[in-house]
């Protein structure tokens, strides 16, 4: 028997499917998961997902990717997967081939008359028996996604595919859904929201168990929508109700869903979770100032001390407070002291980055990230001489070092090291033109746009250049980092945009007014969304954020 399990990333399929694996296993059957512990059991499947994934393969077409993709499953079917089911009562596989199908139709564009044949003949026959998707608001799945990498940081690139931006995976989930559509009696949509893991795991222990002796899985009821939310105000209301639910569900997701939200209500929960949640709770300090804040950065110092100093920007990088927080921690995590001083020229940041310069060096230069002065400069060459010159550059660690440090600057040394880098790191070239308005970073952004869009669009933030709208228009509603780039940017091409994507895109629609949410026209839009998109959590976040004594003062008037 055959089970497969798929999703779009974050939606916690692979924590599923190995519980699931376990629990098949205490009932007495004998299984196989193909990719247990998260590792493809090919070391050639392994090899390709790898390949696919490595961001300096930029320039991968839609029609070479789906071939990859076909290649990495059809091996893993042909190595593992067929002889494990000739031994196996279940076989378990954690994606198969509707994955390579929903990326090339539904994430690529490609004509289903042009995929549907090569995944067929890779297949050669086999269908699943069953097939659970996890179907969870892509806001969630990247939330959980980003909480992985906060508790647990892991070094190295992006992914290539992340590079599309966040709109591929609402197509993705689009695309999937779709797919279940056509096959409802072996697909079953498995809810990830507001449902406990074991929940999950007994249900679909226990379908599979039935499946196994001929019964039909049951029918699933998909919870009926929230009534629509009428204000700002009712909005905050329902945010905060939601992050009680989660506080005592799942405390991680309310913790990280905290950041950037101002009030003494979003305080008192900062609070509440600071014990079960540090690292997760000083994350979502980033930028504030209020004296509540400092006290739970000192509270949390020492057991979450990487994510205090994260939290470090904006109005707090150079603050007092924070210089006090750097001495405290210095010994203790000097990268993230580096880290923390990204863009600061201030003769106390000179004299810590030479502090720690030989214990974290590679921080210290990204740290000078829009730094074109002579001291910026003698600090980025003496780095490149200690890592072997320019030639160094080709090598990735070093070429993203370097074009992080860069990140801004038009000079012709940083378009020399941007040249040598771009072999190695093509997305963080161009991740490095922030800003800049030159012919040739005009030409860098088109040329490569529709394949690392959301490293382009990040480029863009603030910018009104005839070039950048263009560029922006020509995604139609494509991309949601477009709206990244506008963030309360006034204007009639600004206006015209948000009107265009509203409806595609809420949540960051009402993103993009920063400042202009309280304004009378901001309002009606963000409320008009909330009143058609209810059930949509990033919207209802969004729409909160900002002017916390003017919700404070109309939630105590209803009260």
């Amino acid at each position: 028997m055959l089970i497969v399990f798929e999703g779009i990333d974050g939606s916690g399929k692979t924590t599923l499917s190995n519980r699931v694996a376990q629990e098949l296993r205490h009932a007495g059957l004998r299984v196989r998961h193909v990719r247990e512990g998260g590792l493809l059991a090919s070391p050639v499947s392994e090899g390709l997902r790898r390949f696919t994934r490595d961001p300096a393969h930029l320039a991968l077409t839609p029609t070479a990717e789906l071939l990859l993709y076909a290649a990495r499953e059809a091996q893993l079917l042909e190595e593992v997967t067929r002889p494990a089911l000739a031994e196996s009562d279940v076989v378990i596989t954690d994606r198969f081939f509707y994955t390579a199908e929903v990326l090339a139709r539904w994430g690529r564009g490609m004509p289903e008359h042009v995929v549907r044949p090569v995944l067929d003949a890779c297949a050669r026959g086999l269908t699943p028996d069953r097939v659970f998707l996890m179907d969870v608001d892509p806001a969630l799945a990247r939330a959980r996604r980003r909480i992985s990498k906060i508790l647990t940081p892991k070094p190295g690139a992006p992914s290539r595919k992340g590079l599309a931006g966040s709109g591929l995976q609402v197509r993705l989930r689009s695309g999937y859904r779709a797919l279940a559509a056509e096959a409802p009696e072996r697909w079953t949509l498995l809810e990830n929201a507001g449902v406990t893991l074991e929940t999950l795991v007994r249900q679909v222990v226990q379908d599979i168990l039935q499946a196994r002796e001929g019964i039909s899985p049951s029918a699933r009821t998909l919870r009926a929508a929230p009534s629509p939310v009428r204000s700002l105000e009712e909005a905050r209301g329902r945010l905060l109700r939601q992050l009680d639910v989660w506080r005592e569900d799942e405390p991680s997701l309310a913790a990280y869903f905290l950041s950037g939200m101002e009030g003494e209500d979003m305080t008192e929960r900062r609070e509440a979770l600071a014990e079960r949640c540090p690292e997760l709770v000083a994350y979502s300090l980033v930028g504030f100032t209020d004296e509540a804040s400092w006290h739970l950065r000192r509270q949390l110092a020492d057991k979450a001390p990487g994510q205090v100093l994260g939290s470090l920007r904006d109005a707090a990088a150079d603050a007092p407070e924070s210089w006090e927080l750097r001495d405290r921690l210095i010994e203790r995590v000097p990268v993230q002291v580096a880290e923390s001083l990204n863009g600061l020229d201030s003769e106390q940041a000179w004299k810590m980055r030479e502090r720690i310069y030989f214990s974290a060096s590679e921080s210290v230069i990204a740290s000078l990230e829009g730094l074109n002065g002579t001291q910026a400069w003698s600090q980025r060459l003496r780095w490149l001489s200690d890592a072997g010159g320019e030639d160094a550059l080709a090598l990735e660690r070093v070429a993203r070092t370097g074009c992080r440090s860069i990140r801004g600057l038009e000079s012709e040394r940083a378009w020399t090291w941007r040249e040598r880098a771009w072999a190695a790191a093509p997305d963080a070239v161009l991740r490095s033109l922030a800003g800049l308005v030159s012919p040739r970073a005009w030409e860098l952004r088109e040329q490569h746009v529709a394949r690392a869009s959301r490293a382009v669009l990040s480029t863009l933030e603030g910018l009104d250049h005839p070039r950048a709208w263009a560029l922006r228009e020509s995604f139609g509603a494509q991309c949601e980092e477009v709206l990244d780039s506008i963030v309360g940017m006034e204007g009639a091409p600004a206006w015209g945009l948000r009107t265009a994507l509203a409806d595609t895109w809420p949540s960051s629609t009402v993103r993009s007014l920063g400042p202009l949410l309280q304004t009378p026209r901001g309002r009606a839009l963000a409320e008009r969304l909330l009143a058609s998109h209810p059930q949509d959590f990033a919207l209802l976040r969004q729409a909160t954020r900002g002017a916390p004594d003017t919700f404070q003062r109309a939630l105590d008037a209803t009260a």
